[in-house]
């Protein structure tokens, strides 16, 4: 325990934020932010762990009904874990399922235990694996991810991790679909909520530790085509899963606009206007609700453009999100009407609820990328867009 601590304290409180959009399909890059900007992985590690396990099976090596011993050395690790006791065992599937949906610690220690020997052997080969994959900039320690101050990845390795278990292991993969698996008179669900409230979510895995922040791969099939989102150092679970809908829903609008939420400039079939729908309303519906300022309080935020309809002023709003979430994330989309001497309505997009500090580093970043954007001081009701 005390060697746990010690490592704890060298680890830094915070991670730096990194994203990435991916298409799966071509492998082009869709939009990155500190793509190569060494983090400590977390849970996200499993990948690779699973990715091994799937290798040994397709070749034979293992087998799903196979037996798996949980060692002292694997029930001492810490949560989260399934705290089966020493001298138990395990069978490689619900093993998988212990991974991918539950995250378990102890699993993944006894895994690499079972195929290697000993975690730390394990371990080199998951480096060796990543290093085949062209995952040139990540270090594993163990087969969990839990802290280690060698163990480090970066938002475009894990993107490609994800792209080749998609490739390699199709049939596979789909354990990272499962919402739940039960064991023991115990029912667990999966930590990915993009799964159940984001429209073609499918996978993969997300992850923390205090050093990493919340972190997420996340891949998404729409009609024919598939994106894969990696987001690391988010502040917070809610957070993250906003940033990575944002993010992804700038990759369809690039790549397959009818795919998108805001699809206003397509043509699109019944089929995906009813995907549509469904998608607002389960992640970022255009409810319009009221926001209300406290007599003598300021409500700061930004503006990033002003058009004819709404629903281009929301997509605005959502692509400044997008390129600058370290800023703009904790803030609430708002869709804001102007009424002109000649009768027609201007709406504005913005982004409010954020800080002062916040709002004029997001312009800074946002000009700086060609994205128009002007810092706002409001002290009356504003017309939001919730995305929460």
């Amino acid at each position: 325990m005390a060697f746990i601590l010690l490592i704890g304290v060298s680890l830094p409180a915070q991670a730096k934020y990194a994203s990435l959009v991916l298409d799966a399909d071509t492998g082009e890059v869709l939009h990155e932010v500190n793509a190569d900007t060494r983090n400590y992985p977390a849970s996200l590690t499993k990948i690779m762990t699973l990715y091994i396990v799937f290798e040994a099976l397709n070749e034979g090596r293992m087998h799903l009904n196979d037996q798996i011993l949980m060692t002292r050395h694997a029930t001492r690790q810490p949560p989260s874990k399934m705290g089966i006791k020493a001298g138990k065992f395990i069978s490689v599937e619900t093993a998988i399922r212990a991974l991918a949906i539950k995250s378990a610690n102890d699993i993944a220690t006894a895994v690499a235990e079972h195929i290697a020997g000993t975690e730390r052997q394990f371990a080199l080969l998951m480096t060796a694996k990543a290093r085949k994959l062209g995952m040139s900039r990540t270090t594993f320690r163990n087969a969990s991810g839990l802290p280690h101050h060698s163990q480090m990845s970066t938002a475009r390795d894990m993107s490609k991790l994800a792209r080749a278990m998609l490739l390699h292991f199709p049939k596979r993969y789909a354990y990272f679909s499962e919402e739940k698996f039960s064991y023991g008179g115990k029912t667990y669900r999966n930590h990915n909520k993009l799964l159940t409230n984001y429209e073609g979510t499918d996978g993969i895995k997300t992850g923390y530790i205090r050093a990493s922040g919340f972190n997420l791969v996340a891949s998404v099939k729409r009609g024919n085509k598939r994106l894969i989102g990696v987001v690391f150092g988010a502040r917070n679970s809610k957070s993250r899963n906003r940033q990575m809908v944002n993010l992804l829903e700038e990759g369809w609008s690039k790549v397959a606009p009818q795919y998108a939420l805001d699809s206003t400039k397509s043509k699109t079939s019944s089929k995906f206007k009813t995907l549509n729908a469904l998608v607002r309303a389960q992640t970022s519906s255009k409810t319009r609700t009221t926001a209300q300022a406290k007599p003598g309080v300021s409500i700061w935020g930004i503006q990033v453009g002003a058009y004819k309809t709404y629903d281009p002023a929301y997509a605005i709003a959502v692509r400044a999100i997008g390129i600058a979430p370290s800023y703009l994330s904790d803030g609430d989309i708002a869709v804001t009407p102007l009424h002109k001497k000649n009768g027609k309505i201007l709406y504005r997009g913005r982004v409010m609820g954020i800080s002062r500090t916040q709002a004029y580093r997001a312009c800074r970043f946002l000009k700086k990328k060609k994205f128009g954007c002007m810092p706002l001081k409001l002290e009356s009701p504003v017309e939001v867009a919730s995305i929460n």
